[in-house]
């Protein structure tokens, strides 16, 4: 039983769509009524990767607005309200079933209606005289975007800065700490599953992973409970665990640049919801940036090249748009020879009329030789941007100078200024700084002057940079003055380059997965072994269907897991992403793991929160930092 939460989410949304009645065997809804779809900007990013404007008239919506503009009135017409609870929106219901714009209303809310704002609907349809209008009201537990079959983000900006923030307040926290909580709960309703929770201790992943419990508890003795799982799937039912991370826990994933093709389409091209824009007539040329019109591409799971290739470093990505290129001409050739056609597949009626049935063959093929020519412009357009920005920014070298640093620890100060002084944005040469930071166990001062001087002199902002440098001081303290609180701060040397792990086992491991592995993929793989290992001993358990005192430290869950879901708090990335698939893919037999994140960021995105923080600390800045 594979958790697909796009699968899921897909039915949720089609049923939504239906006016909530369950939908036909062809997973469409009754197209036979008509009805209008009103969103919100949130909702609408949910919907985005889901279903595509042009389908939205299968399943019988007429028309779609966005909540806050002003629209004209459709009488007749049902309306299908998807927002998220919240008090502008329902005021905006309010004045919209008062003056009638629709004939009914069918609302939906992204996450539970809290009372409040249920009681503040009531009142105003009665004031206004309007509550026959308003024919339903939904909680529909979708409050988060599914991007791929096994990812999902929270869409909750900025969560980094507010959790991390010197100044924050405990009650500003909890309600950064509800809101995730809020999210992951919609995910766990949306697939029906009660989870076992496993995190390290302290920090933001403890709180989530603890108020996440009481949440799973308390909705489980309420009368309508969402999470029947076990009962319909009889006793052969494995439960999924869920293991909650803290973005502190490895920062260089955040940070650093990747070589393969899913992560250089969303760091380099700014991939947004699964689209990505790119220059139309970059594919031209010496068609440079600039010219042509900007062409806009959608790369899911309906695009087979994305899907077999996304993972693959970019290199064997340009190789395979070639081959692919040729093999399409070869076919086209297969064509024109069987049709005894010219070469410009020109089909002259007179010299066919013999060959029909190569006709007929060749005509058929005409679809999918299209679907494929398309396919294969869009790749390369997409591949000769990524080149471009490639050659202009260097990217080979910082994606081989941080491997060497995250994978073997060995800093190269002459070739580390190299680079610094050469190609890249201000951006690109922070995050290398950042990476060699977070690389070494031990910074020597003067390498560290020197490479501040280097980014002085290309007028980097450095607050980011002493952020890091500071949070990685206090760390290093820390270990060293309370062996026995250990557990509950990164510790760096160690549980991130995986030094605690014997030399042997970590060759081993880095020969698999060609190349260095995530300390969270090494974590994750431990906790769905669920056997003793020092690395994981002291990570929590919660389990909500359990007895409340068995919560707690302790690797008795019954493992090994099939199915993962891995959370991280504080924003996440394709890197993370593509190393869990990987991950899930080299088990036997395959496991499942679903990845998700407060937000999905790129590298530059990452490190601007980093310098918010840096700048609240008093850190930094571009001028001479003393």
């Amino acid at each position: 039983m594979a958790l697909s939460l796009r699968q899921k989410q897909t039915q949720c949304v089609v049923r939504m769509l239906n006016l909530n009645q369950p939908v036909s065997s062809g997973g469409t809804a009754d197209e036979e009524v008509y009805k209008v779809l009103i969103l919100d900007k949130f909702c609408r990013d949910i919907l985005s990767p889901l279903i595509r404007v042009k389908d939205l008239r299968k399943h019988g919506i007429t028309l779609y607005f966005t909540i806050d503009k002003e629209r004209q009135t459709i009488p007749d017409v049902p309306a299908i309200y998807f927002i998220q609870p919240t008090p502008t929106n329902i005021q905006r219901i309010v004045v919209d079933a008062s003056r009638g714009v629709y004939e009914s209303f069918y609302l939906n809310f992204s996450s539970s209606l809290p009372r409040p704002l249920l009681e503040e609907l009531a009142t105003g349809a009665l004031k206004s005289d309007c509550v026959q209008r308003i024919a339903k009201v939904y909680d529909q537990y979708l409050e988060f975007i599914t991007l791929e079959n096994g990812m999902f983000s929270l869409a909750q900006p900025s969560t980094y800065v507010q959790l991390n923030d010197p100044q924050a307040q405990d009650k500003d926290i909890e309600t950064i700490v509800e809101g995730i909580v809020n999210g992951l709960f919609s995910v766990l309703a949306t697939l029906g599953i009660v989870p076992i929770i496993r995190c390290a201790r302290g920090g933001p992943a403890e709180m989530v992973a603890s108020m996440l419990d009481s949440r799973l508890r308390d909705h489980l003795i309420s009368r309508n409970n969402l999470f029947t799982e076990a009962g319909s799937l009889g006793s052969s039912f494995q439960r999924p665990l869920l293991c909650i991370f803290d973005r502190n826990f490895e920062l260089s994933a955040a940070v650093q640049h990747d070589w393969s093709y899913r992560p250089l389409v969303h760091d380099v091209l700014g991939m947004k919801l699964n689209r990505v824009s790119v220059h139309g007539d970059a594919a031209a040329p010496g068609g440079g940036k600039g010219k042509g019109a900007v062409k806009s591409y959608e790369l899911d799971d309906s695009d087979n090249f994305w899907v077999a290739n996304s993972s693959a470093p970019f290199p064997k990505v340009a190789e395979e748009v070639e081959a692919q290129l040729g093999k399409y001409k070869q076919d086209v050739e297969e064509v024109n020879r069987r049709t005894g056609g010219q070469r410009d597949m020109d089909f002259d009626g007179q010299e066919l009329i013999g060959n029909t049935k190569h006709l007929m063959s060749a005509v058929n093929s005409l679809p999918e030789l299209t679907e494929r020519k398309k396919i294969i412009d869009k790749h390369t357009n997409i591949a000769t941007a990524l080149l471009g920005e490639i050659k202009e920014r260097s990217l080979d070298s910082y994606c081989t100078m941080e491997d060497d640093m995250l994978a073997k620890g060995s800093i190269d100060r002459n070739g580390l200024l190299t680079v610094l002084k050469g190609k890249g944005t201000q951006l690109d040469k922070l995050r290398l700084a950042i990476v060699y930071l977070l690389a070494s166990e031990t910074t020597i001062p003067a390498d560290v002057e020197a490479i501040e001087s280097t980014l002085k002199e290309s007028e980097v902002d450095l607050s980011a940079f002493q952020y890091v440098k500071k949070i990685k001081s206090l760390n290093i303290s820390l270990a060293s003055s309370s062996a026995g609180s250990k557990n509950n701060i990164v510790d760096w040397a160690e549980k991130l380059y995986g030094q605690s792990l014997s030399a042997v086992t970590a060759g081993m491991k880095s020969l698999l997965s060609g190349g260095r592995q995530l300390a969270m993929t090494r974590t994750v793989e431990a906790l769905m072994e669920a056997r003793p290992n020092p690395d994981i001993d002291n990570y929590l358990l919660f389990d909500p269907r359990a007895p409340k005192s068995s919560s707690g430290v302790g690797s008795h869950s019954k493992g090994p897991f099939k199915e993962a879901i891995v959370f991280m708090v504080g924003g996440g990335n394709y890197i993370e992403y593509g190393s869990l698939q990987e991950l899930a893919q080299r088990q036997q037999p395959v496991k499942n793991i679903i990845y998700g994140t407060t937000e999905v960021l790129t590298g530059a995105e990452f490190v601007e929160q980093l310098t918010v923080l840096g700048q609240k600390m008093g850190l930094g800045g571009v001028g001479p930092s003393h």
